[in-house]
């Protein structure tokens, strides 16, 4: 026998028993973003590599150490399995004139790659919803997006989800504090971890997201970036934390808070949960007013943020959240060579009226395929025998117990036999 095959580590398979999860937030998350106005669009897997390294950053984790980049023998090219969706959205709608008409809000969906060490909740692949406000300037889009998230997070049935706001004003203003951060990290160098060290110059902001626990009371004792921010940036956030207030959302102010993006400016947040170790931020976002410009488009104001899929339905499928599992209306089981071809148009019938069906398959006796019947989860059985073909009847049995009507206890109806279209409304009706 040959070895088996294994899928890729930090790369999963979404099983039968998982996919309803999935479905059900899915679900949610498309009538959540209908309601807000926002329009799906869907970009592809590969981009060129460039654009990600001039988006993200050339000095960043993701583009130094975790993109997925490779030669295309065709033509030289070197292209990337997308690390993130912003970027990519930003290049479909500079390459398309999406913001021709006007400011434009976008949404996105699918999976992301990251070459990383994979643990809960940090994946090779991992899954983005993204939301993207194009060409809309102000804080009034930031309010909108994060009072969205915690719409969402209600919606769910999920709690303990926190709010984590900071803001990283202008480029001038950053320039400011960075040259106070740079003085104050080479008084302390002897402290600083390889990585912080070595983007001690080329990049400071980003010793501020280490995680390395050797280096947090290095980045705690460091100077604010809220000392430096602009008039503009302080006003905007100021102006921002009163709508929040007034609408009740709560929120702490992190002055570490930078994110690992370099296309970042002004307001970032994040929302975080206790409940997943380490890998606590489920969605993340915040303004990234130069980006267009930078990518090739007309310069344009936006902001946006993207959460983790496989986070959430992490606090999904452990919290207390009612997701609704799909079974079947009924379960046809069928025995002899009338049934067998009677069965199949039966099936078809059935669904012609609307109903989720399941047709035995494979043979079987009665008594086995009853216990598949009962197995499925279907509220009824619908029994086919040659008899019954030849009669142009069916045998209905309900399968799950249920409360009657009007009455405490507990009671199974008894099996009926009864014409197709009789069987069709039994199954709606009860």
């Amino acid at each position: 026998m040959a070895n088996k095959v294994q899928g890729v580590r930090g790369m999963n398979d979404v099983l039968p028993d998982d996919a309803r999860y999935w479905a059900f937030f899915e679900s949610t998350v498309q009538r959540w973003l209908h309601a807000y106005g926002y329009r799906e669009i869907r970009m592809p897997i590969l981009e060129r590599t460039e654009l990600f390294v001039r988006s993200i950053g050339e000095v960043t984790d993701i583009v130094e150490k975790e993109m997925y980049t490779f030669t295309d023998e065709l033509n030289g090219e070197q292209l990337t399995l997308r690390p993130e969706g912003t970027a990519s959205c930003v290049r479909s709608a500079i390459e398309h004139n999406l913001l021709y008409p006007g400011p434009q809000r976008l949404w996105y969906r699918g999976p992301m790659f990251r070459h990383e060490r994979p643990q809960k909740g940090r994946y090779r692949q991992f899954h983005q919803i993204g939301v993207e406000a194009l060409g809309f300037a102000g804080p009034d889009i930031d309010a909108e997006h994060l009072l969205m998230c915690a719409r969402l997070w209600k919606e769910l049935g999920l709690d303990g989800i926190t709010l984590e706001l900071n803001s990283l004003g202008s480029a001038e203003a950053r320039t400011r504090y960075r040259a106070k951060l740079v003085t104050y990290l080479e008084s302390r160098v002897g402290e600083l971890d390889e990585d912080a060290k070595r983007r001690m110059h080329s990049n400071p902001l980003r010793v501020l997201d280490s995680k390395n626990p050797a280096m947090q009371a290095v980045i705690e004792a460091a100077p604010q970036l809220a000392d430096d921010l602009d008039d503009e940036s302080a006003q905007a956030f100021a102006t921002l934390q009163a709508s929040l207030r007034a609408a009740g959302l709560a929120f702490r102010i992190n002055p570490r808070l930078v994110r690992g993006l370099d296309y970042y400016n002004g307001t970032v947040f994040e929302w975080v949960t206790d409940r997943l170790g380490a890998q606590g931020t489920v969605c993340a976002g915040g303004r990234y007013d130069g980006l267009i410009e930078q990518i090739g488009g007309k310069p344009a104001p936006a902001c946006g943020f993207a959460m983790g899929v496989e986070r959430l339905l992490a606090l999904l499928v452990d919290g207390s959240a009612a997701v609704p599992e799909t079974v079947p209306d009924a379960y046809i089981v069928r025995q002899g060579d009338a049934a067998m071809a009677y069965g199949e148009q039966v099936a078809e019938r059935m669904r012609d009226a609307g109903l989720a069906v399941i047709l035995h398959c494979g043979g079987g006796s009665f008594k086995s395929q009853m216990k598949k019947a009962d197995g499925s989860g279907a509220r009824f059985a619908v029994i086919i025998g040659d008899d019954e073909a030849r009669a142009g009847l069916l045998t209905v049995k309900s399968l799950r117990v249920e409360l009657e009507e009007g009455r405490q206890e507990q009671v199974r109806r008894e099996q009926v036999r009864v014409p197709l279209s009789e069987t069709c409304e039994i199954i709606k009706t009860r």
